[in-house]
């Protein structure tokens, strides 16, 4: 399941999910692209509104995995930018009630298997904390204890999925510090995690902006899902 970017303020489907979605299908791999509702948008939920969203749509793909032909102990997600915030959150927040039960898919586990974050936003604290993300989440002047709780790394546990984590070490939006900050995490956790640092590609790149590093990227998380995942 893929989530694209876009600060929580619009989403980013046509630069990001789509190629994403197009790639793992030229692979043989099944792709979901979630829509999910934005915070400033108006809905009752407020920030939780993503997070509900992601979690209702991998209960729904594991409850249909018979008829989506795909593994139901090999569901993952894909993420970027601020979809690498919300997929990491529900990577690492998969047993939270975002919403109350509607039906027995509700029932079906939210854990993703495996978690790829492409330079996501992690952290919302301090200093790290000036993305759109944070203020759309959280808001201006959040209170400590309310930026904590939306980053993703105070919530890394053992039970967590490997993840995968790329970004360029020039990125402008979100401080290459993130994927330092998710990977000692998970190390601290014993969760696998690999971190691919690229020296040039700035932000936004999708699957990969021609003439940078960012290139790099696709190849490297094919070897690693291969080694997780199909291993």
């Amino acid at each position: 399941m893929i989530a694209a970017g876009g600060g929580y303020r619009r989403i980013e489907n046509g630069n990001e999910a789509l190629p994403a979605a197009r790639w793992l299908n030229a692979r043989g791999i099944t792709a979901f692209v979630l829509s999910y509702r934005l915070p400033g948008e108006g809905w009752g939920a407020g920030p939780l509104a993503p997070l509900q969203d992601a979690q209702r749509a991998l209960r729904l793909i594991r409850a249909g995995a018979g008829r989506f032909a795909v593994d139901a102990d090999r569901i993952g997600v894909l993420g970027f930018s601020a979809g690498g915030h919300l997929l990491g959150l529900a990577a690492t927040r998969s047993a939270f009630l975002s919403y109350e039960r509607v039906d027995a898919i509700d029932q079906i586990s939210a854990r993703p298997d495996f978690a790829a974050l492409i330079y996501p936003v992690i952290t919302l604290k301090p200093p790290l904390d000036q993305t759109s993300t944070r203020r759309q989440m959280v808001g201006a002047h959040p209170d400590p204890a309310e930026s904590a709780e939306w980053s993703v790394e105070d919530h890394v546990k053992a039970n967590c999925p490997p993840v995968f984590l790329a970004q360029a070490k020039d990125d402008p939006v979100s401080d290459p510090q993130n994927t330092l900050i998710m990977q000692a995490a998970c190390e601290q956790a014993g969760i696998p995690v690999d971190l691919i640092q690229l020296d040039d590609g700035g932000h936004g790149f999708g699957m990969g902006r021609p003439g940078t590093a960012s290139v790099k990227w696709p190849e490297e998380f094919e070897a690693w899902l291969a080694k997780t995942v199909s291993g």
